[in-house]
Order: C-alpha cells, then sequence, then structure tokens
C-alpha cells in the first residue's frame, strides 16, 4: 500500500459525520467508534515501522499534487520522531474515547462531542506527519476550534471562560507561527520543512533570526511555558477529564515538537552557520525559560489544593524540563544526540504518564463530587484501580524509576552533562534541573498522600466504572513498561539524525 498516511489522515476525515450520526443513536457506540478509527490509525502506521528503521534515509513519504502556484505538494512524512509522537497520539485518543463512555455518561450532546473528539483527532495526528509548512499550519489551528468546543461545551464551573482564553492565547501564538511560515516562503520560495532547511543558508542573518524567534514564540505559547503559560492552568481544571488527558498529553506536546522539528530542525541550522553567536545566545534562551518554568511549575504544585490544578502545574514543570532538553540542540563539534533522544522519549512519556493522572484525577471527581484533596484520604482501599493508577503515574511524573519518566530526565541529564564539557554555561542550569527534579517528586508524594492514604475521610467512594478502569489499565501497562523497556521508542528516536 502506498498511501498509508493519506489513508490516517482520511479515515478521522471522512468518520466525522459518521461519528455524529452515531452519537444522535448511541454515544458509547459514537466513543467506541472513534476508538476503533484509533486504533486502525495505530495499525497503518505500524507499518512504516520497518521502513522508518531499516531505509537509509529513515523516513517514509508521501507526496500528492497540491497547490502548484506556490510550488507546493500535500506531503505527509514519519520519521522517528514524527512516528513516536503520532503513535503516542493515537494511543491517548483511543483511551480518551474510552474513558469517555462512562464519564461523559449522562450529559448532553455527546454526538456533538465525539464528533468534535474526531475533528481534533485529525488536527493532532496531522501535524506530526505533514513536512509541507501550510499544511502544519493548517492542522496546527485545527486543533483549536475543537479543543475550544469541547472545554466550553463539557466544562466545569466556568467552561468557556476558560475555554475562551485557551482560545486567545494559542491563536495568538499561532499569528507568530504564520508570520514565520510566510517569511520562510518569502525567502525560498519553499514550503517544505527539509527542502527550507538548506535553501535558508542563503538568507539574510537578521531575518533568519527573527524567523527563529517567531516561530519559537507562537510554539512555546501551545508548550505552555513560563511567562506565555497563563491558558493552562484554567483550560486543564475546567475541561473534561478525557479533553485534560489531550490537552496536557499531546497538545502541549504538539509545541515542543514543533520548536524541534520547525524551529530548530528548519531554521537554526541556518542560523547556527550565519549567526553563530546568536545561535548559542538562543540556545542558553532556552535553557533559561526551561529552569524557570521547571520551578515556577513545581513550586505552585506543591502548594495547590484543586486535584486538577496540581497536574496541570505539574505540566507546566514537565515543559520546563523538555524545554531545558530542547536547549541542549547539538549544533557544535564533538555533537551528542543524547539529550535530544531524552527529551523526545521524555515527550512520548511524559503524554502516558499524565494522560494516565488527569484520567485518574477524572475517575476520583467522578466518583466523590470534589476537587479539594484535603478533603480527601484513605481513597486506597475504596478505590483500588483508581489508586494503582494515580501511584503510578505520579511516581512516573516525580521520576521515580522503574517508571516511564525516569529514563527520559535521566538521557536528558547525560547530554547535560556532555554539553557542560563543551559549553560551561549549561553547569548552572543543569544543578538547578536536578534540584527540580527534588520538586517533582515532594508534589507527586504530596498528591498521593493527601488523595489515598491516610484516614478515611469519605465513607462510601467506589472505583470507576468499567470502561473508565479500561482506559486507565491500558496507560498504566504503557507507563510501566516504557519505564522497563522503552527500546522501542529508542530505536525509532535514534534513527533521526539532530546535525
Amino acid at each position: 500500500m502506498q498511501n498509508i498516511l493519506l489513508l490516517t489522515l482520511l479515515l478521522p476525515t471522512l468518520a466525522v459525520l459518521v461519528v455524529y450520526l452515531t452519537g444522535k443513536k448511541s454515544a458509547k457506540t459514537a466513543a467506541i467508534l472513534v476508538a476503533l478509527i484509533a486504533l486502525a490509525d495505530i495499525a497503518l502506521l505500524s507499518t512504516t515501522v520497518p521502513v522508518v528503521l531499516e531505509s537509509a534515509e529513515h523516513k517514509y513519504v508521501e507526496s500528492y499534487y497540491w497547490i502548484p502556484v506556490l510550488g507546493s505538494s500535500f506531503t505527509l512524512f514519519v520519521d522517528g520522531i514524527s512516528l513516536s509522537m503520532a503513535i503516542i497520539t493515537l494511543i491517548l485518543i483511543l483511551v480518551a474515547a474510552l474513558f469517555s463512555v462512562n464519564y461523559m455518561q449522562k450529559k448532553k450532546g455527546l454526538a456533538e462531542y465525539y464528533a468534535l473528539l474526531t475533528l481534533l483527532f485529525i488536527g493532532l495526528v496531522g501535524v506530526f506527519i505533514t513536512s509541507n509548512l501550510m499544511l502544519f499550519y493548517f492542522c496546527w489551528e485545527l486543533m483549536l476550534v475543537p479543543s475550544y468546543f469541547i472545554i466550553g461545551g463539557w466544562g466545569y464551573k466556568e467552561p468557556y471562560r476558560a475555554a475562551f482564553k485557551f482560545f486567545i492565547f494559542t491563536h495568538a501564538g499561532a499569528v507568530f507561527v504564520l508570520l514565520g511560515i510566510g517569511a520562510i516562503f518569502m525567502v525560498t520560495g519553499d514550503l517544505d520543512m527539509f527542502q527550507a532547511q538548506d535553501l535558508l543558508m542563503a538568507a539574510q542573518p537578521d531575518l533568519v533570526k527573527w524567523i527563529l524567534l517567531s516561530l519559537t514564540a507562537g510554539f512555546a505559547v501551545k508548550m505552555a511555558v513560563v511567562p506565555v503559560h497563563m491558558w493552562l492552568p484554567d483550560a486543564h481544571s475546567e475541561a473534561p477529564a478525557p479533553m485534560s488527558a489531550l490537552l496536557s498529553g499531546v497538545i502541549i506536546g504538539a509545541g515542543a515538537y514543533a520548536i524541534l522539528r520547525v524551529s530548530l530542525g528548519t531554521v537554526f541550522p541556518a542560523v547556527a552557520v550565519i549567526a553563530t553567536d546568536f545561535g548559542n545566545q538562543f540556545l542558553h534562551g532556552l535553557a533559561v525559560f526551561g529552569v524557570i518554568s521547571a520551578f515556577f511549575g513545581s513550586l505552585i504544585a506543591l502548594v495547590e489544593n484543586d486535584i486538577k490544578r496540581v497536574i496541570a502545574y505539574s505540566s507546566i514543570a514537565h515543559m520546563g524540563y523538555v524545554l531545558f532538553g530542547l536547549s541542549l540542540f547539538p549544533f557544535q563539534e564533538p555533537v551528542t544526540g543524547t539529550a535530544l533522544t531524552g527529551t523526545v522519549l521524555h515527550l512520548v512519556n511524559h503524554s502516558v504518564s499524565k494522560g494516565l493522572l488527569f484520567l485518574s484525577a477524572g475517575a476520583v471527581m467522578k466518583q466523590l463530587g470534589i476537587r479539594d484533596i484535603r478533603e480527601m484520604g484513605g481513597l486506597a482501599g475504596q478505590m483500588p484501580v483508581t489508586a494503582t493508577a494515580s501511584t503510578t503515574s505520579a511516581l512516573s511524573i516525580g521520576g521515580v524509576p522503574p517508571f516511564a519518566c525516569f529514563i527520559s530526565e535521566f538521557l536528558i541529564f547525560v547530554g547535560a552533562f556532555q554539553t557542560i564539557n563543551n559549553d560551561s554555561f549549561y553547569l548552572l542550569p543543569t544543578a538547578l534541573m536536578l534540584v527540580a527534579t527534588v520538586l517533582s517528586l515532594a508534589y507527586a508524594l504530596r498528591y498521593i498522600r493527601h488523595i489515598f492514604l491516610g484516614p478515611t475521610k469519605l465513607k462510601r467512594a467506589k472505583d470507576a466504572p468499567f470502561f473508565m478502569k479500561c482506559a486507565m489499565t491500558i496507560l498504566m501497562v504503557f507507563v510501566i513498561v516504557l519505564g522497563i523497556w522503552p527500546a522501542f521508542f529508542l530505536d525509532l528516536i535514534n534513527t533521526v539524525s539532530f546535525v
């Protein structure tokens, strides 16, 4: 089959109306249909794994006739990084749909909810599997619209306020992304990421600098790093749990992926050649904002009492780790890809760990009807599956072995120590990031203690229903397996050359 990636996008696109009509008759059937489409896409993408691992270019590419006046082809591709991100996205969509069967039960407008979830599906996957910057931007914006309506339509106390804040911030960031893409086309006459990378070498240094800054600023908003993080706590805490899992697990990760793929992968090589000093300063700036985000998110999570806001601020902290890892982008000799390998793996591991943490928090809220962790306690005996899932995910987020996030954080720090040999600037940021990992473990242990340990404060709590348990169990298996055996994703990621 020569149209695997096109079919991967066409399946959810053609299914939107079918999901909506199915949801009018049976919300449960619509949810299972979305899950099956995600499973089918996983199967399709899996067929490209041998090509990515074994071919000379370590890529699978499809190109279709599109807009000749712009010299633009409808180009889809996967390499080790994009394939890893697309697969983990589809896994989260699958479990979010399953979790929604029980979680969204008795709520109104579920046909619209599952249709919007399918639209979000298209945008998320599209961002990871295209090299055409125009198509990338279409998918980037497509993530925004269904997210807005899902948060606003099925959120908690003030959902449309949080959704509007999310819309304004991320759309403002998208303006900077569009400016950067427009400037790339103006300079190179090409909209393909990989073609533009070489053509930018001949551009004016000052213009390339501004392109790099514009794109990175726009992507950083979606990534929700300090100081453009303000939309995240409200959006995460107000959104329904399946949407929170996708927001924190994939959507902010898409911002980090975009910085790596477009800012660093497409534009930065030209900066490194024609404006080396600025390139150094840019990477150092990323490291500084990474450290600030890690400390800010961790410290707020340590004192926050709303169950979902604790996790939301944890997401800011972990995007700090990712931004710090991205700052170790290798462009000086001798180079190493260890930190970048760890960073991409951390996006994968953080996705499943944080997705699981939000789903388990949603299960607690659904069963208890409260959000303040100070009113909880002793739930481990009453909600054993939810407690196990929460503890597994919280310990992973806290960087405890053998859970998923430990190994990726470890690789980031190994890369950081290697970089210190060439650039002493990184000595202090690396030391501070090590301190931040202690804070991460502290808020993770506080979270577990307040909710699941100690005296029982609520007498009649029941564990989550069947489909919610199934969704949490799937992610729990991934959190454990990725911590013990991350070889599949490491093999994929290591096929990508970072220089």
